[in-house]
């Protein structure tokens, strides 16, 4: 094929010139020092001009800036400096070392933190902008609009959280106890009857030795003023509102008002005066009020004797007792002894309206809610047409007790 080293792509008619040797500085182009028996010299580095230090007098003595950057100070690089080796550009065969190397070379030293130092509002503008462009994008027309959606769901949701109140309220489940309730009446939708006005709230409620008069009496002033609004009897308003007080103390959750216990009293007994009974100066009435025997008779429940007729004089069937009509099982569980005579009586008004109240409040009732307020009276008399009376009442006494 002829002289190899004219072969260049298939072409052997190309002049080139000769090779450079692989180990110069030394030795003959047939092979190298290793192979003449003699140690090759230094190899050059590649020829960067733009790394050549300034020549300088070698007498002269290096001349410092006092206003130069300690950060970006011009060392020399030491001898066993492996980084400065390679900013030294070699000439000749041979490569200085020692105090040639550190005149001849010197290198640029820059921390990499200086190079990412970066003032907090230039982050703020870059990110700025890089946000700019990318919400002109496809996708950040598609993600921004999203992310704002999610944003206000979130706020709403929030809101209402706040705002909604937690639980709703309902009305009672009108049960009709009778078959003889045609007509369903109708019940207030605002909740229970307003209050009348309050007895004194500094009554003396502690109850004075026995035989000393009835603590109810405390409140004949109050009883005086408003009885005549409210055509009520002042010993029997004296017990309804004795027993609120009493309540007010006891169970004051509860919000049981007078005007409630008198409505109850008016629909079962007139307050004391049903069958001819009249209310004595110390509440209880004469001659005792009893209802009709619980047979089942006439819409009537049947409940048979309970008590061997001590309370309600029969031995067959039970039957209401007193101004506040309970039945014997009831008044034992829940009977009281307001007058402080040392007995409970069913046939004395200031015993059967606390009693009374105590029974309506059972079962942490709030008798200022109006579902409360409904269950509480139906739970006295399962009637739906007992419970409006009873609204009815309790709303005119508190409107006339006010005026």
């Amino acid at each position: 094929m002829g002289d190899t080293r004219q072969v260049v792509d298939g072409k052997e008619n190309q002049t080139l010139g000769p090779l450079r040797p692989a180990a110069p500085g030394g030795g003959a182009e047939s092979g190298s020092d290793v192979a003449a028996g003699r140690r090759s010299g230094p190899v050059p580095r590649p020829r960067r001009p733009w790394l050549r230090p300034p020549t300088q007098d070698p007498d002269a003595k290096p001349t410092q800036n006092p206003d130069a950057d300690p950060v970006n100070e011009v060392t020399p690089a030491g001898p066993g400096d492996a980084d400065g080796a390679d900013e030294v550009e070699a000439s000749g065969s041979t490569e200085p070392t020692g105090p040639e190397r550190a005149t001849k070379a010197r290198r640029h030293r820059v921390p990499f933190a200086h190079a990412i130092r970066v003032s907090p509002t230039r982050l703020a503008v870059g990110a700025t902008r890089a946000v700019h462009r990318w919400s002109r994008r496809p996708s950040g027309q598609l993600t921004l609009p999203g992310g704002f959606l999610l944003i206000l769901i979130a706020a709403t949701v929030a809101a209402g959280a706040l705002l909604v109140p937690t639980t709703v309220r309902s009305g009672p489940t009108i049960v009709a106890a009778t078959p003889d309730v045609t007509a369903p009446p109708t019940f207030a939708p605002d909740g229970p009857p307003p209050a009348g006005t309050l007895p004194p709230p500094d009554a003396t409620l502690t109850a004075p030795p026995p035989g000393l008069g009835r603590p109810a009496d405390t409140l004949a002033s109050w009883a005086a003023q408003t009885a005549p609004k409210v055509g009520i009897a002042p010993v029997a308003l004296q017990a309804y509102g004795y027993a609120e007080l009493v309540l007010a103390q006891t169970n004051r959750s509860c919000g049981l008002s007078w005007t409630t216990l008198a409505a109850i009293g008016h629909v079962e007994s007139a307050h004391g005066q049903a069958n001819n009974a009249q209310l004595g100066s110390n509440g209880r009435a004469a001659p005792e009020i009893i209802g009709l025997p619980l047979d089942g008779q006439g819409g009537r429940m049947l409940i048979r004797d309970t008590d061997r007729g001590t309370l309600d004089q029969d031995a067959t069937y039970d039957r209401a007792i007193g101004p506040m009509q309970f039945i014997p099982t009831t008044w034992q569980e829940i009977g009281a002894d307001a007058d402080n005579d040392g007995r409970k009586d069913p046939h004395d008004i200031d015993d059967a309206a606390l009693a009374a109240a105590n029974y309506l409040c059972k079962g942490g009732r709030n008798l200022t809610i109006a579902g409360d307020w409904w269950n509480a009276i139906l739970s006295y008399n399962d009637v739906r047409q007992y419970a409006q009376d009873v609204f009815d009442k309790a709303n005119q006494y508190g409107q006339a007790s006010r005026s």
